[in-house]
Order: C-alpha cells, then structure tokens, then sequence
C-alpha cells in the first residue's frame, strides 16, 4: 500500500500498487465503494495483468482518510488524485472510472491534462440529477448532512443492500454524504460536456439492457466509443468479468490520433 499528503492537515490518500509495465493504469471507484475491491479481480486478469496498476481509494472512501474538513467536490477528488499520481510519478495513465468514479475521471483529465492519455468509462456518471429517495447518490442528496449524520447513513444502509453496504459502511459519513451531493449536481460545465471536447481516447460501457446512454449520438460525434456489455447490471466488472476485460483490453490499448 502507498500513500500521500492530500490536504495541509496531513490527511492521506491510499492505493494498492500492482507492479508492472508502464503507461500505468489507474482504477477508480464509485460511490461508496473501494477499488482494491471492485477491481482486483480485473486487475488480475490475464487480458489485462502486466501494467502498473493504481487501484486507488478516493479521499472519505475505502483505505484513504476521512476528514471531516474537506470538501469532496468532484474538482476536490480529482486534485488529491492528481496529487497521488505525481507522488507516483506518473503522467499520461490510463484510468478506468466506474460511476462516480467516471465523473472524477472526466474532471481528472479536464483539470490535469497532463496525466491522462486515456479514459474507459464504467457507466459512469455524466449529467447532474435530481435528488430522489432510491439507492444511490441521488438518495443521499436528498437529506441535508444533518440529518445524514443524524440517522440518514442507516437508512440509507438499509436501502443499498448488504453488498454495497459492505464497502459503503467504510467511508466517512460527511464523505459520503458530501461526494453524493456533488456527484449529483456535477460541474460546471457539466462532465458531459467535458467529455465531449476531451482530447484522448474515450470509451464508455453500459449495461446492453438499459440501452444506449442519453445523447448516445452527439457521443460517437465526438469520438466517444459506445460499447454495450450484456447480461450486466451497473458493477459490470463483476456481473460479465470476461466482457468487462476483453473490451478494456481493447479500449485501454487505443491511443490518441496526432493532431
């Protein structure tokens, strides 16, 4: 495990490293989950084994710290992310976003350009929503933090389930709550329109039974890679792993065209 200083509190953020060739990958979690977790099993297959890989906890969330004084913004974790990279000294990675991990990605490659040559999105987040009560960011935006910290966690607890709660329940209350908020009002401009003016390779996958994402289109116009993996739910790494890898396999190896 490596880590470092993210904020002037002395507050850490972590990652697994997994040796191998460069360019480097880094993995991305989403919402109240943990990439050790969520992306050993890819990491370690055959299709995609062999590169130096980030498996990468975001500040409130998995093995990094939780303080109570950060902000959590989309632009605030894709800076402590940058930081790590450089820690690592690392440049033009590849990053595999999932969900809320795909917004930061966006915003990681939009704010630090440098360290980016290419993005595999995990049907991620790409719009700013509405707060409603369901599983989900969206859920947790609609209580204030108060009443998160108060008995909104729990209730939330009991609406992910068990196996999301397994990684949720690690990550700091305010994190939680405040990375919801701001995953669901997004950025200005929004991740979708940062995506679309992106210069490196973009791919996005999304379950084949929720069809094709909002402004499929405009995507492909821009250069974005449209790939349906069937029989997945939204964790598509674990639902069709064999899927997931032979198409980041695909994707990841993409570079960009000179200009």
């Amino acid at each position: 495990m490596r880590d470092v200083t993210v904020t002037p509190n002395g507050d850490r953020i972590r990652w697994v490293e997994l040796p191998g060739a460069e360019p480097a990958r880094l993995y991305l979690h989403g919402l109240g989950a943990s990439s050790p977790v969520y992306y050993a099993a890819a990491a370690a297959h055959p299709l995609l084994t062999g590169r130096r890989s980030l498996l990468l906890d975001l500040m409130g969330f998995g093995i990094s710290d939780r303080p109570t004084d950060f902000g959590y913004t989309l632009e605030e974790h894709a800076d402590a992310v940058a930081t790590a990279l450089d820690a690592a000294g690392l440049a033009g990675v590849e990053v595999v976003g999932h969900s809320m991990g795909g917004a930061v990605a966006i915003v990681l490659a939009h704010r630090h350009p440098r360290l980016v040559a290419n993005l595999l999105l995990v049907d991620s987040n790409l719009d700013p929503v509405a707060p409603v009560r369901r599983p989900g960011s969206s859920g947790i935006a609609t209580f204030t933090e108060e009443e998160f910290l108060a008995g909104g966690r729990e209730e939330v607890g009991r609406w992910v389930g068990p196996f999301w709660w397994s990684t949720m329940r690690l990550a700091g209350p305010e994190a939680l709550h405040r990375t919801a908020v701001h995953g669901t009002r997004g950025t200005v401009p929004t991740m979708r329109e940062i995506l679309l003016d992106l210069a490196v390779p973009r791919t996005f996958l999304y379950p084949q039974e929720d069809g094709e994402p909002v402004g499929a289109a405009r995507l492909r116009e821009s250069g974005v890679e449209l790939v349906a993996i069937p029989d997945s739910g939204h964790n598509i790494m674990f639902d069709n792993p064999e899927a997931f890898a032979a198409v980041a396999a695909a994707a990841l190896a993409r570079r960009a065209t000179p200009a």
